[in-house]
C-alpha cells in the first residue's frame, strides 16, 4: 500500500472500510462490489439523471402513485409523526409528503453522501421551515447511522423507504434489513416502502441499459471512484456495462465485463481479470404483491394498504409494526 493512501486510511476510517470491501469482493470467484459504493457524489448525480430517462420507468411511475394518493398515505401515517428516510439522497421524494402530513414532529434523512444530503437538508429547511430536520451522514445498513434516532425518543416514527431500494438486497438481506428497521420502531409505528413489480423482461432490461448510456456511466463511475480514493488503475474503457433480467431469481443484475485479459492494481494489490469475467455490482429484485406482503408479515409488520399504477408495474406499501 502506498504511503499517501496509508495516511488517508488513518485520517478517514471509512476509506479503510471501502478498501476492505473492494479487495474482499474482487477476490471472490464471482467478483463483486457492494452497490452502496455506487452512490458517491458523482454517482448520486448520475442516478438523478437516470431517473429522468424515458427508459427508466420506476421513478416516473412511483411519482405518479404518490401524486394520486398522497392524501390517503398521510391519513395512514397520521399526525405528529417523525419521518425517517434511510438512503435519502436529494430528499426530493419526501417533500410533497411532508407538506401533506398533519403536524409532523420532524424529518430525519440518513445518507452516505454528505454533499448531497446537506444540500438537500438546506433546501428542505428553506421550503418547509416549520419542520425540524435532523440530517445524519452514514450508511443506514450500519448501526452507527441510527444513533441520532436512538437519542430522539418519544415520537411516533414512520420509516420512508421509496425508490424500490429494497430490491438491491437479496431475499435474506431484505429480511435482515426490514427486521433492522423494525428494531428502531415501536408497535404501531409505520413503514412506507416502494417495490418494483415483476413484469416483462424487455421493459426491465431497457430500464437498466438505457439508450443514452447514463447507466453505463453510473456503473463505471465505481471504477473511477476506486482509482481516485484507493490508488487504483482501472481503465473504464476496458470494461463493458451489462444488465439483464434473471427470471428464476426475479432480479435484474448489473455487471462490468472485462474486455480482455488484464491486471488491475488497487492500493498495491494486483487483481487479475480474464476476458469476459465480470464484476457483479448491483441487483434489483422484483416482487409480486403477495410475495412482498408475505415478506412484511415474516419480518414483524402488518400490511395495511398498497397503491399501484394502472399497469401494475410498481407498488407502494404502508405497514405497521406488529
Amino acid at each position: 500500500m502506498n504511503m499517501a493512501l496509508a495516511q488517508r486510511l488513518d485520517a478517514q476510517p471509512e476509506i479503510g472500510e471501502f478498501l476492505r470491501d473492494v479487495l474482499e469482493g474482487l477476490s471472490e470467484q464471482q467478483k463483486t462490489l457492494p452497490c452502496k459504493y455506487l452512490y458517491d457524489e458523482t454517482g448520486s448525480r448520475l442516478f438523478e439523471q437516470i431517473c429522468e430517462l424515458d427508459d427508466y420507468y420506476l421513478t416516473r411511475t412511483e411519482a405518479t402513485i404518490f401524486e394520486e394518493n398522497l392524501g390517503e398515505m398521510a391519513t395512514c401515517i397520521g399526525p405528529e409523526a417523525l419521518i425517517v428516510e434511510p438512503g435519502a439522497g436529494n430528499c426530493e421524494k419526501i417533500q410533497p409528503l411532508l407538506e401533506e402530513l398533519e403536524s409532523p414532529s420532524g424529518y430525519m434523512p440518513i445518507d452516505i453522501s454528505p454533499e448531497i444530503l446537506l444540500t438537500a437538508r438546506d433546501a428542505i429547511k428553506e421550503r418547509l421551515p416549520q419542520i425540524r430536520v435532523h440530517a445524519t451522514v452514514g450508511d443506514f445498513t450500519q448501526h452507527s447511522a441510527w444513533h441520532a434516532l436512538e437519542n430522539n425518543g418519544g415520537d411516533r416514527r414512520v420509516i420512508f423507504f421509496p425508490g424500490s431500494t429494497i430490491g438491491n438486497f437479496n431475499p435474506e438481506q431484505a429480511r435482515a434489513l426490514l427486521r433492522n428497521f423494525s428494531s428502531h420502531l415501536e408497535a404501531g409505528d409505520g413503514l412506507l416502502i416502494g417495490t418494483d413489480l415483476v413484469k416483462d423482461s424487455v421493459i426491465l432490461e431497457r430500464a437498466y441499459c438505457d439508450s443514452e448510456h447514463v447507466t453505463e456511466a453510473f456503473n463505471k463511475n465505481l471504477l473511477v471512484r476506486i482509482n481516485g480514493e484507493l490508488a487504483g488503475d482501472f481503465d473504464p474503457n476496458l470494461f463493458a456495462h451489462r444488465a439483464f433480467y434473471h427470471p428464476l431469481r426475479q432480479r435484474v443484475e448489473m455487471h462490468l465485463v472485462s474486455l480482455k485479459d488484464q491486471a488491475v492494481h488497487i492500493a498495491g494489490e494486483t487483481i487479475r481479470f480474464k476476458e469476459g469475467e465480470t464484476i457483479h455490482t448491483e441487483n434489483s429484485h422484483k416482487y409480486s404483491l403477495d410475495d412482498f406482503h408475505n415478506l412484511l408479515t415474516e419480518t414483524g409488520y402488518i400490511p395495511q394498504k398498497h397503491w399501484c399504477d394502472g399497469r401494475r408495474h410498481y407498488a407502494i406499501h404502508y405497514a405497521r409494526v406488529s
